[in-house]
């Protein structure tokens, strides 16, 4: 494979992976993103209470967690893949599965040397969970279009 070809299916990832450090900044802390999300969902839903509001914001910044590493779980098994035909797709999976929790681990220490940020295990969890369900997708559809 030649060195185009794995840039093809790498520069996503490595660009993919600046997003998310970039959104490990402080620039992205939840008093930040409360300036922002907050005041969308007061005039989406003007009766909830403000702790209903700071909750909704709370689950919006998780469900971004679990995006970003839903992503990078699509993106690193195609990366893994590189446009192999191989019938199974179980390093692909196994390689893509260890560098999203490094990846994801990587993050939130890196968290922790930002002010407004902590570090989480949770996080880490769900990062992985959004990661699995990718791998999960991109295995199923590989599987069932071979076997059409």
């Amino acid at each position: 494979m030649n060195s185009n070809n794995n840039m093809k299916y790498w520069f996503p990832v490595i660009v993919w992976i600046g997003i998310i450090f970039w959104m490990s900044t402080a620039m992205f802390t939840a008093q930040n993103t409360s300036s922002i999300v907050e005041p969308i969902l007061r005039f989406l839903f003007p009766s909830r209470s403000h702790r209903e509001i700071e909750h909704l914001h709370f689950v919006i910044r998780k469900l971004a967690h679990l995006t970003e590493y839903f992503i990078s779980g699509l993106l690193l098994f195609r990366a893994f893949r590189s446009g192999s035909d191989e019938r199974h797709a179980g390093r692909w999976v196994l390689y893509s599965f260890i560098v999203l929790v490094l990846l994801a681990s990587s993050d939130e220490y890196h968290q922790s040397f930002v002010g407004g940020r902590s570090a989480s295990i949770v996080d880490v969890g769900i990062d992985a969970i959004g990661g699995i369900a990718a791998l999960a997708i991109s295995t199923l559809k590989r599987w069932f279009k071979q076997n059409a």
